[in-house]
């Protein structure tokens, strides 16, 4: 099978795929905005992300959202909720962890597979 990579930088790719399974780096908002505008930045880009390695939302199998604070997990959830409200939930998983920097709050890595 072949393996793609993109957006390959020198430490890391975007996104990778391998066979019919699209792998996502982290995704992160502009840093010091709110947990909301963070999230809903996250969110953006990774369906960007999907759309441009032949998936979607609608594809996803797994998301792991990472916290600085889990104090944020309501706040996060809203955005998240109304963001997947129209396609199937994928499997889940939310921890808090020390981001690279304090003003990064949510840290989104999603595994999709690709859109038939």
């Amino acid at each position: 099978m072949s393996i793609t990579r993109i957006d390959r930088g020198p430490r890391m790719s975007e996104a990778v795929i391998h066979g019919d399974t699209i792998y996502l780096a982290g995704q992160i908002g502009a840093p010091g905005e709110s947990v909301t505008e963070q999230t809903k930045a996250v969110l953006a880009e990774i369906e960007a992300l999907l759309e441009r390695t032949g998936s979607s939302k609608n594809h996803m199998l797994m998301a792991q959202i990472w916290l600085a604070d889990m104090a944020d997990f309501a706040e996060m959830n809203v955005v998240w909720d109304a963001w997947i409200a129209d396609c199937e939930a994928p499997a889940r998983a939310t921890g808090e962890a020390k981001l690279a920097s304090p003003d990064y709050k949510v840290e989104i890595i999603v595994t999709a597979a690709k859109a038939a």
